[in-house]
């Protein structure tokens, strides 16, 4: 079943209407018609059976009996990533979504090429993170926060039960040996991703210093767009464990 998120916090028998690229895809992508059902989600995550009306160019959904919450993920993830070249935003926001993080914070560093990220583009990795919710049957959407310095992010550790920072010249202690330790009481963590030059020395020694965690992801040196994803899915799978 479609699903589409709406702002506010609704209960049954509430009309919603479902506008831009929602009705687009009722209208245009998925041809529906009255009566239709689809999945509503409001801003409180709380999931509703609904019917689809249209009203001229109006979509509207009319919310029906309440759904069961999905069951809370295990550990509260955000990832810092390193600004790469490009579109390759678009992908790690995507992807990043698929598996389950919570937040994603756009990270300026040392190496960082981009350093001039627009609203235009943080709006961009909002509107993609809200469709790959979609898609993926997630019931909330990551957000997705304006772009911040990494010795401002360092600052922030202590809001964190974990941080975890990969980076090519850590110890290569096989993560399957010291990551289930660290994960046994986490549950609001924090993972940095460089960019394409990865981080410098001084920057993996002052997060370090700051409480991170630094952890190797194995002899290959992956590229930033691979390196979140590779982390997200360990942390899944021993999540699932």
């Amino acid at each position: 079943m479609s699903r589409f998120f709406v702002q506010g916090i609704h209960q049954s028998g509430d009309v919603v209407t479902l506008g831009g690229s929602d009705a687009h895809k009722i209208v245009s992508v998925l041809r529906m018609h009255d009566g239709e059902a689809i999945e509503v989600i409001d801003s409180a995550a709380q999931r509703f059976s609904a019917t689809v009306t249209m009203d001229g160019r109006s979509v509207h959904a009319n919310l029906g009996e309440r759904l069961p919450a999905a069951a809370n993920a295990r550990h509260t993830i955000t990832v810092a990533q390193g600004v790469p070249k490009g579109q390759k935003m678009d992908f790690v926001v995507e992807k990043l979504t698929e598996l389950g993080a919570a937040r994603i914070v756009p990270l300026e560093s040392e190496r960082t090429v981009v350093t001039d990220v627009s609203a235009n583009k943080v709006e961009r990795w909002r509107r993609l993170a809200k469709t790959a919710a979609q898609q993926c049957g997630r019931d909330t959407i990551p957000e997705i926060t304006q772009p911040k310095r990494f010795a401002d992010l360092c600052e922030t550790f202590a809001n964190y039960d974990l941080v975890l920072l990969p980076w090519e010249l850590a110890d290569r202690a096989p993560l399957r040996e010291r990551l289930p330790a660290l994960l046994a009481a986490t549950k609001n963590m924090l993972i940095l991703i460089g960019p394409e030059g990865g981080f410098s020395h001084a920057e993996a020694e002052a997060a370090e210093c700051a409480g991170a965690q630094l952890i190797s992801l194995g002899s290959r040196i992956l590229r930033t767009e691979t390196a979140a994803l590779v982390v997200l899915s360990i942390l899944n799978y021993l999540s699932e464990r």
